[in-house]
């Protein structure tokens, strides 16, 4: 391991100076991806800045209904919060899916999102690999592809976004809120990913030194039901195959609004507009939601090792989808 300088700053604008100004400076906080990567001399920092410190670690309704995260909240405590038990479910059943308990005492929502899409491959210095040495190759594309993206990929990365509780905010519409060297802004958590395209290096569409300081939740209209399922190959400490984050809002036999997202299959959390955009008026049928996967997934490029995960993700998809429909013909607690 290299040497690197500490810092502890008082204040998130504080912060955000140090990381500005100096290219080798990054943010520390759960720690839980960033030592991992120290550990293996993939993650070279010349200064931390640790920000755990910061007054960014509590929840709280909104005025106008949904919650306000602060960015250093642990997922365990986020987990078991009642606020997102009782009103986001979908939430709750990520965090818990993930990783570790240990882990989940550890880590906070910020880094979470902040956390590196990579493969087996980014993880092993000696391999090729364009997320960590720009234009030395992917390893990937002639290896090992049991865990390869199907949606979104390039020929320069086939890595799959590893989180399962930012598949869970894409489905809520979840705004992340941040603070840079220009100042504060909100963004969409559906945009703060970007796909590899021809600079897989770069996970989010945030700026060097930007900090994240918390993830807001809207209110879900009255009645919704949300769920989300994650099939993996072991019961727990393992990344989804595939999952599916569903919010579903009926009117009897018709689906009013529907609102999901792919995990396992992307370099991103995948929200499944095309199948929405089909859903939406349709019968909640498994027919329907069969169609309205297959419309999504139209778009997948397979090799014969990740050819799976296309007939995974529809059949979870409908599976979850036909879950919440029976969840909502029993009165909510």
């Amino acid at each position: 391991m290299r040497p690197f300088a500490y810092e502890r700053p008082a204040t998130a604008e504080e912060a955000v100076a140090l990381v500005a100004t100096r290219p080798g400076a990054v943010f520390l906080a759960g720690g839980t991806n960033l030592v991992e990567h120290l550990r293996l001399g993939i993650a070279r920092p010349q200064v931390l800045v640790d920000v755990t410190g910061l007054p960014l670690d509590s929840v709280e309704e909104l005025p106008g209904g949904g919650l306000h995260i602060g960015a250093t909240v642990r997922n365990a405590d986020l987990a078991a919060h009642p606020a997102v038990r009782e009103c986001y479910p979908v939430v709750s059943q990520a965090l818990v899916s993930g990783a570790s308990p240990q882990l989940r005492n550890a880590a906070t929502m910020g880094g979470n999102l902040m956390q590196r899409t990579r493969c087996a491959y980014f993880q092993d210095p000696d391999t090729p690999c364009n997320k960590r040495q720009p234009g030395s190759g992917c390893s990937a594309l002639s290896g090992v592809t049991a865990d390869s993206a199907v949606l979104g990929v390039s020929e320069q990365c086939v890595a799959v976004h590893p989180s399962d509780v930012a598949v869970a905010l894409s489905a809520v519409d979840a705004v992340v809120l941040t603070v840079g060297p220009s100042g504060p802004r909100r963004v969409p958590l559906t945009r703060l990913h970007r796909l590899p395209g021809d600079a897989p290096e770069r996970d989010t569409r945030l700026e060097h030194g930007e900090l994240i300081t918390a993830v807001q939740l809207p209110p879900l209209p009255p009645g919704t039901r949300s769920r989300y399922r994650k099939v993996r190959d072991r019961a727990s400490f393992a990344f989804a195959l595939v999952s599916v984050a569903a919010v579903l809002d009926l009117d009897g036999g018709t689906v009013r609004d529907v609102r999901v997202a792919f995990g396992g299959v992307a370099p991103k959390p995948w929200r499944a507009t095309r199948a929405e955009a089909a859903l939406r008026g349709a019968p909640a049928t498994a027919d329907s939601f069969a169609a309205a996967a297959s419309a999504e997934l139209a778009a997948a490029r397979t090799v014969p090792g990740n050819a799976y995960k296309v007939p995974l993700a529809r059949d979870t998809f409908v599976a979850t989808l036909l879950d919440l429909c029976e969840a909502s013909r029993t009165p909510p607690r």
